[in-house]
C-alpha cells in the first residue's frame, strides 16, 4: 500500500483531514506548508494549481477539496465503518450533506463573514440563496440527526460537519445553537473529537 501524504497547515481547514485520519487509525505523513511561498513553489503547485491546502497524495494519486479528501479516505477505508455501504440508501444522506456543507453553508458563511447581503435577485443566482435559508436548512438537517446524519452511526460526514461547525464556534464565528449543541455532544462519543471539543 502506498504512503498517504497529508500536505496542510495547522491553521486550515487540512485539520479536518488530519482529525478524520486519527480516528480512521491510518498512518500517513503530515507535511506543514506555511502559508505564502511554500504553497506556490511548482513542486506544490503540480499537486494543487489553486495554491492552497489540504492536498492529500496517495501514490500516483492526488485528492484536493477537504470534502473530496475526506469521502476518499472514507471509502479508502471503508472497512472502518465510517462510509456507508455503496449500495445503502444511507448514501443519499451522506452524499448531499457533504456537498450541501461545501458548497452553499461554506458561501453562505462566507459572504456573512464579509458582511456582504445579496438583494433577493443576487439570491435567486447564488447556490445558496441567502444565509437565513442557508441556516435554516443546516439547522433542520442536525435537528432530525438521529443523532448523526446518516442514522444512528457516526460517518466521514458527520466529521466533517462537526469539524465545520466547531471552527465557526471556536473563532467567534458563531455561537453555537442548542441544535448544534445537541449534535456535538453526539460526536464526542468519539475521544478524538471529544478532545477538541474540550481543548
Amino acid at each position: 500500500m502506498s504512503e498517504l501524504v497529508l500536505f496542510t497547515n495547522s491553521m486550515s481547514r487540512g485539520n479536518t483531514v488530519d482529525l478524520l485520519l486519527k480516528i480512521l487509525a491510518v498512518p500517513y505523513k503530515r507535511i506543514e506548508l506555511a502559508y505564502g511561498a511554500d504553497m506556490h513553489t511548482p513542486e506544490y503547485l503540480a499537486i494543487n494549481p489553486m495554491a492552497k491546502v489540504p492536498a492529500l497524495v496517495d501514490g500516483d494519486v492526488v485528492v484536493t477539496e477537504t470534502s473530496a479528501i475526506c469521502m476518499y479516505l472514507a471509502d479508502k477505508f471503508i472497512e472502518k465503518g465510517f462510509a456507508p455501504a455503496l449500495n445503502s440508501p444511507e448514501r443519499a444522506a451522506y452524499y448531499r450533506w457533504f456537498f450541501f456543507t461545501a458548497g452553499p453553508i461554506e458561501s453562505a458563511f462566507t459572504i456573512q463573514n464579509l458582511d456582504i447581503t445579496l438583494d433577493e435577485e443576487q439570491q435567486k443566482s447564488s447556490g445558496f440563496g441567502s444565509f437565513e435559508r442557508a441556516f435554516a436548512c443546516l439547522e433542520t438537517g442536525l435537528a432530525n440527526a438521529k443523532p448523526f446524519i446518516c442514522g444512528e452511526k457516526m460517518t466521514a460526514v458527520d466529521v466533517y460537519v462537526g469539524a465545520f461547525i466547531m471552527f465557526l464556534v471556536k473563532y467567534n464565528i458563531m455561537k453555537a445553537t442548542p441544535v448544534m449543541k445537541t449534535y456535538l455532544n453526539s460526536l464526542s462519543s468519539n475521544s478524538e473529537i471529544a478532545a477538541l471539543l474540550n481543548s
